[in-house]
């Protein structure tokens, strides 16, 4: 499969440099942006008590299940960032945000200002879209040579 042509042959120069870059950014930009929000519930004084009393609506999967998630959030989203073990967080995050999106927040309807599935299904499609392709060429699963 090729590269379309671009409309502006002027900045094929560009593109043939940036391309190589641009799973990187979309990689990193969903592992920082999942770990920093995994930290954002651990790093809470009383822990998944505090977030469960915060958030009525997971106090139905429970404590220990809630505390799975924050720790994929967090670990998975650090490793998603690193490119290490890339399928198996990027899986795992994919499969967290099903949950949220059909268990959690699809009674509310699609719009997150009324806290609906809105950024959970688009986070999840994206995970999903990780899984399938893995860490890409700047990640540390490709520089060990093996992906999980």
């Amino acid at each position: 499969m090729t590269e379309p042509k671009r409309l502006i042959p002027a900045l094929d120069g560009f593109y043939t440099l940036a391309i190589p870059f641009s799973w990187l950014l979309v990689r990193c930009s969903a592992g920082l942006i999942l770990a920093v929000h995994g930290w954002g519930k651990i790093g809470r004084p009383r822990g998944p008590n505090e977030l469960l009393q915060r958030l009525p609506d997971l106090a139905s999967i429970g404590a220990e299940i809630t505390f799975l998630l924050m720790i994929i959030e967090f670990v998975g989203g650090i490793c998603i960032t690193l490119g290490l073990f890339t399928r198996f967080f990027a899986s795992a995050a994919a499969v967290l945000m099903a949950v949220l999106t059909f268990y959690i927040f699809w009674g509310n309807g699609f719009s997150w200002t009324a806290r609906g599935y809105e950024f959970t299904l688009m986070w999840g499609a994206i995970l999903f879209a990780i899984a399938l392709r893995g860490g890409g060429p700047f990640s540390l699963d490709r520089k060990i040579g093996r992906e999980l």
